[in-house]
């Protein structure tokens, strides 16, 4: 089987489109337009972006108005996490507690992390929320795995939500 061939037609350039001024002037002109427009750069440490009341940043663990570890390791947050980026170990407290669980390791690897919100989801206890944070850097890739510690650190403290063990 042999393909047809069909012949296009173009139109032959005329002596102005040789010569390439109209596109040099146009280019020109939308050059000069943008050069006395306000500067949309930021000086990036100094300034920072305001993010919307929407946006999901860094995931954090929050501790309640008194100072307590709102996470009882239920590990669903690890469960539903798609990159499998939340590892969580957990262990008995101690006598006294209200609470019976609590993690003993809880890390969330950051460069498999994909800010998707789910973990938030899925907690029971709101102990972990998707923070305003968007900076993450580090050296090594283990600077980049948030332990326990770092987690309570950048999340604080929530007063408000779900207090299960809170006497009436």
């Amino acid at each position: 089987m042999t393909a047809t061939v069909k012949p296009v037609r173009r139109r032959k350039a005329t002596f102005i489109d040789r010569l390439y001024l109209p596109a040099i002037f146009k280019g020109l002109s939308i050059t000069f337009k943008r050069m006395f427009k306000p500067k949309v750069t930021m000086q990036y440490p100094e300034e920072t972006w305001t993010v919307g009341e929407r946006y999901r940043g860094v995931p954090v663990l929050v501790k309640d108005d008194e100072g307590r570890e709102k996470c009882v390791a239920c590990s669903l947050c690890e469960y539903v996490c798609p990159p499998k980026a939340i590892y969580i170990v957990g262990q008995e407290l101690e006598e006294g507690n209200k609470v019976e669980r609590g993690p003993a390791v809880f890390d969330i690897n950051m460069l498999r992390c994909i800010y998707c919100g789910l973990c938030e989801e899925a907690c029971p206890e709101e102990a972990i929320f998707m923070s305003k944070q968007y900076t993450v850097s580090g050296a090594t890739r283990e600077e980049l795995v948030f332990n326990k510690d770092k987690l309570y650190e950048l999340g604080g403290v929530r007063s408000k939500g779900v207090k299960k063990w809170k006497d009436k």
